[in-house]
């Protein structure tokens, strides 16, 4: 068994003893702390003792520009708490508010500044948030000895444990079918179940479905301008247009010019079909009868007799 299969203990502390409130999570043997909070609860946050310490800071919030989007900004300091208050009065996008530091105060200037570099060039290669960052210090990351680095990557390693546990999943690489492009289609996706929709229109739409995150295809339809009223993903669906995921063709439809991982099947056939859909029923295995919701259920009977 490999260290990366092992299991991993997570401690979640409601400083207030309420969900809402102030949040500290650690990780069994690790001495990284991290405090999450939100616009009502902020004070709370820089109140704490450990905040005057070194640490790194991440500021996120819904991104404007990007409907559906987050925006993210990610900061380091000698002292957290008087550099993640300037950030926070500077920026408004922002709704949570997380600070990491350590339990033993034993990370550098170097060290956080180290990790703010890694954070981004990290986040910029996920590519699943809009950084805030004006400059990125990725080019510029400071040099340390191979100790310190080893262990500043070990710190980076958890945090990518932890943050999708407070809500901020901005690290996690995209699904292959989004990044691998180069590679056709059939060879990118071997392995992985293909769904589709086939509309009486002749809209065609394929997708697959790849560590929990549902990516429909380049190559694919949507239909446009159905006039149904009842639409709740098209704002989303005017947003792939102005990303260019979506370009609109001569036959009066729209075509995936690049994979696109959403949110969930119901959120992708609403894309595909130009109105609120069940993405249950609606996607079908390809060249099959059976929906996606047969082969859910099919996996949890599975899962069952396995338990």
């Amino acid at each position: 068994m490999t260290p990366e299969t092992f299991g991993r203990t997570i401690q979640l502390f409601l400083v207030d003893g309420t969900p809402t409130g102030l949040r500290k999570a650690t990780i069994h043997g690790w001495t990284g702390l991290t405090f999450v909070a939100t616009g009502t609860t902020f004070a709370a946050l820089t109140a704490r003792p450990e905040l005057d310490r070194t640490g790194i800071y991440i500021l996120s919030g819904p991104d404007a520009e990007a409907v559906g989007g987050t925006r993210a900004y990610m900061g380091s300091a000698n002292s957290v708490r008087e550099r993640i208050k300037q950030s926070a009065v500077q920026r408004e996008f922002w709704e949570t508010a997380i600070a990491v530091t350590t339990s033993d105060d034993d990370l550098s200037k170097g060290h956080v500044e180290y990790l703010e570099a890694r954070l981004i060039q990290m986040a910029t290669e996920a590519n699943r948030v809009t950084l805030d960052n004006g400059t990125s210090p990725a080019g510029q990351r400071r040099r340390l000895p191979e100790a310190d680095q080893a262990n500043m990557e070990q710190f980076l390693a958890n945090l990518k444990i932890i943050l999708p546990v407070v809500g901020l999943d901005l690290l996690k690489p995209q699904p292959r079918a989004v990044t691998q492009t180069a590679t056709p289609v059939a060879q990118r996706t071997s392995g992985e179940m293909t769904f589709e929709i086939r509309h009486k229109s002749g809209v065609q739409a394929q997708a697959v479905e790849e560590d929990g995150e549902f990516v429909v295809l380049e190559g694919s339809q949507a239909l446009k301008d159905t006039g149904y009223v009842q639409q709740s993903y098209g704002a989303l669906k005017d947003n792939l247009v102005k990303q260019g995921v979506l370009q609109p063709g001569a036959d009066g439809r729209y075509t995936f010019v690049k994979p696109y991982s959403f949110s969930s099947p119901s959120a992708a056939a609403a894309v595909v079909l130009d109105r609120n859909s069940n993405g249950l029923s609606e996607w079908k295995v390809k060249g099959e009868k059976r929906t996606y919701n047969d082969v859910k259920q099919a996996r949890i009977a599975a899962d069952g007799v396995g338990a």
